[in-house]
Parts: C-alpha cells; sequence; structure tokens
C-alpha cells in the first residue's frame, strides 16, 4: 500500500501568501501533486527574506515546498482557456481571492462547475460571505485581533498583543487541508463537486472558544469568559537556578508528585489543591509557588527529577535549537535539499505518521519553473504554450541556475 494516500489527487493552488499556499503544502506532503498557478510577478512573499534574487525566501520555501509552479497573467484574453483546460484536470481548486475580483477572473463556484463539475472550489475568506464584512480584506494581524487573540494575550495584565507568529493564517491552512480532504471523501460518495468556504474570522472565533468561552458557554452567562489558568499572570517558563524549564502539570499525579519532590507532601489534602475544579479555582496561588520552588535547583535537576516522577516538562528552545533538537535528530526530522535557485537548504519532513516512511521533502518551485511541462500535462500543443510565452500570457523559468 502506497505511503502516499493523496497520490492521484491534482490541486490547482492559486492562493498567496501564508493560508492557502500552507493548505496546499500539506496536501502536497500527503501526496497531492500541487501546481501553484501564479501571476507573472509571482506570490509577494517570494522576496521575504530573499538573499539569493531567485524568489526564494524561506516563508515561501517552507510554504510551498513539494508544488510545482505556472505563472500566466490570469487577466488576459487567453487566460480562461489555459486555466480551463488545467480545471478539467484537477480534483481541486485553493485560493484566496477576495469575491469581487474572482468573479472577474472567472473562478467562482458556478463558473468552474461547468467546466469540471467534480472540482472541489476552497475559497479562503476573511470573513463568511453571508455577513456585512463579507468583502472586506483580512489579514492575520487583524484577524487575531477580531477574534479575541490579541485580547487575551493581556488576561493577565498589560496590553493587547499578538503572537509572534502567523497564526490564524496557519490555523486556517489546517483547517483548509482538513475541509479539503472532506470534500474528496465526499465525492467518493456521491460524486459530485462542491464549493468550500474557509473564513478566516468565524474560525479563528471557533478555535478561541474551544477553552476561552468559560460562562459565557450558558445562556444567559453563568461566570465570565477565560480559562484561569492559561490567564494566570504565573503561567510561564520557569526560572530554575542556572536557566528556564517549561513543565506542566495538570492531572492529580503530577500535583501530588511535586508536592513531594518539594517535601510538602501535605499540600495534595489543601482544599485549594486537592482537585482539578480546586486547583483551578488556586492556579495563581499554585502557580506562584512552583515558580518559588524552581528558582532552588537548576535545571539539570529538576528535569531529572521530574522525569523519574513523569511530570511532563521540557527545555525552552529557540528556533535555532530545534535543528540540534534530540528528538528532532533522532527522529531525522530535517532534511537537506537541494533548492533550486539558492543551493542546499533544510526542509522539516511531514510531522504526521501514516504508517510508512515519508518521503523526503521536495523544493520549492521558481517562479513558472514548470509552466511548459504543467500545460503539455493539460494537452496545449508545445506551439501554442509558445504562442502564449511570446504573448507575454504565459511566464516560464527553461534553464535553472544558482547565484554566484
Amino acid at each position: 500500500m502506497s505511503g502516499e494516500l493523496l497520490a492521484g489527487v491534482r490541486v490547482l493552488d492559486l492562493s498567496t501568501v501564508f493560508m492557502g499556499p500552507y493548505a496546499a503544502q500539506v496536501l502536497a506532503e500527503w501526496g497531492a501533486d500541487v501546481v501553484k498557478v501564479e501571476s507573472l510577478r509571482g506570490d509577494q512573499v517570494r522576496g521575504v527574506g530573499d538573499t539569493s534574487g531567485a524568489g526564494a525566501g524561506p516563508i515561501f520555501v517552507n510554504a510551498n515546498r513539494g508544488k510545482r509552479s505556472i505563472a500566466v497573467d490570469l487577466k488576459s484574453d487567453d487566460a480562461p482557456d489555459v486555466l480551463h483546460a488545467l480545471v478539467r484536470d484537477a480534483d481541486v481548486l485553493l485560493h484566496n481571492i477576495r469575491p469581487p475580483a474572482a468573479a472577474r477572473l472567472g473562478i467562482t463556484w458556478d463558473d468552474l462547475r461547468e467546466v469540471n463539475p467534480a472540482l472541489v472550489l476552497c475559497a479562503f475568506r476573511g470573513y463568511g460571505r453571508h455577513g456585512p464584512h463579507a468583502d472586506r480584506p483580512a489579514y492575520d494581524d487583524v484577524i487575531q485581533a477580531a477574534s479575541g487573540i490579541a485580547d487575551a494575550q493581556a488576561a493577565a495584565g498589560g496590553e493587547p498583543e499578538y503572537w509572534r507568529s502567523a497564526a490564524s493564517d496557519k490555523v486556517m491552512g489546517l483547517y483548509g487541508a482538513a475541509a479539503t480532504c472532506a470534500a474528496l471523501r465526499a465525492r467518493e460518495i456521491n460524486g459530485a463537486g462542491r464549493s468550500v468556504e474557509i473564513p478566516m474570522f468565524e474560525g479563528m472565533a471557533s478555535f478561541m472558544l474551544l477553552d476561552r468561552q468559560g460562562g459565557w458557554l450558558t445562556d444567559p452567562p453563568s461566570g465570565p469568559t477565560g480559562y484561569p489558568r492559561t490567564d494566570s499572570a504565573h503561567r510561564r517558563p520557569y526560572a530554575t537556578e542556572d536557566g528556564h524549564l517549561a513543565v506542566m502539570m495538570y492531572a492529580d499525579k503530577h500535583w501530588i508528585a511535586f508536592f513531594e519532590l518539594i517535601g510538602r507532601p501535605e499540600l495534595a489534602e489543601d482544599p485549594r489543591f486537592r482537585d482539578i475544579r480546586a486547583r483551578t479555582t488556586h492556579v495563581d496561588e499554585l502557580y506562584a509557588l512552583l515558580a518559588e520552588e524552581m528558582v532552588h535547583r537548576t535545571s539539570a535537576e529538576w528535569s531529572a527529577s521530574f522525569e523519574h516522577a513523569d511530570i511532563p516538562h521540557g527545555p525552552v528552545n529557540s528556533i535555532e535549537d530545534l535543528f540540534a533538537d534530540p528528538q528532532l535528530v533522532a527522529t531525522d526530522f530535517f532534511h537537506t535539499v537541494d533548492q533550486p535557485g539558492v543551493g542546499p537548504v533544510r526542509l522539516a519532513r511531514r510531522p504526521v505518521d501514516f504508517g510508512t516512511p515519508p518521503p523526503p521533502p521536495r523544493p520549492a518551485p521558481l517562479l513558472g519553473q514548470h509552466s511548459r511541462e504543467v500545460l503539455a500535462e493539460a494537452g496545449i500543443a508545445d506551439d501554442d504554450v509558445q504562442r502564449l510565452i511570446d504573448a507575454g500570457v504565459l511566464g516560464t523559468t527553461d534553464e535553472v541556475t544558482r547565484p554566484g
């Protein structure tokens, strides 16, 4: 049995920046043949951190590895014929183009189901189409603020802050990959394609409500929103005698073991800490106690004690530390890949284990690197491809060179 679960699935990725490209990259990791359909200028993220001049910056490479690229002017008169040729043999089309522009380009569900009624069209949007903000532009920062993320960072005091990651884009990219697979499964049953909408705001609102709805679960509310454990000002990596350590005690057995470690077993019977309900109510006191105790031993001493007591803990890694992390090294998490236009790069393998060895990561494409190849597969004759290139409708990279 092949380890490539989506082998044979053709995905057209018309999305740009983070969210849609990440969804398509995940599908590529799971075995889909993903064709990135770019403008003649390319995805703007190609230039972010691009030190080689090849249009292969680190964010672009990570969000688009394993794909092929075709560059086409979708506003040209010839573009519909090119796009329809691609759509006829595609299983999925992803885009994050705002609805008015999608209508002008002819990539709505009404347009494309006439070409391929079995197509799964996944449209990433800022806001759901039935709301007053349906046509608004949206980026990660805007959605982090709107969905409650920024405000939640201020729960323990201070100003609202964003996560130091494009988290909304990445979470919704994963939603998109899952939604695509669900739609493909439904198509296996009834043979019909469908339109799938993936709105950032609604998706991240759902994401935040899981653990932060609190007393507003009931109507009328029975208490405040939030989650006391994550709102505690004392929840942080804890300072030790010589550094910092992450420790996460949750179950009764964890706290009982910790109280034993610090020589205060009687705290297990303290009404404030006896069970998870009491600990949640008094979490600030509990975490303050943890912080006070951690500074009296080294990180290595605590790690040895926590390991013996089976208490969840771990180092506070920097991004640089990940490349030497013993777990990631032992699992061959990083592979060195020859990236066109750049040279050797380190890419992470897919993190999900499907029970078969994962293939090594593949590089990201240069802009238009596969234009001829993909259009030939779509049945467009070489002479017609050359005509499109000569007319400035199609972009291609026929020879890949490395800088220097």
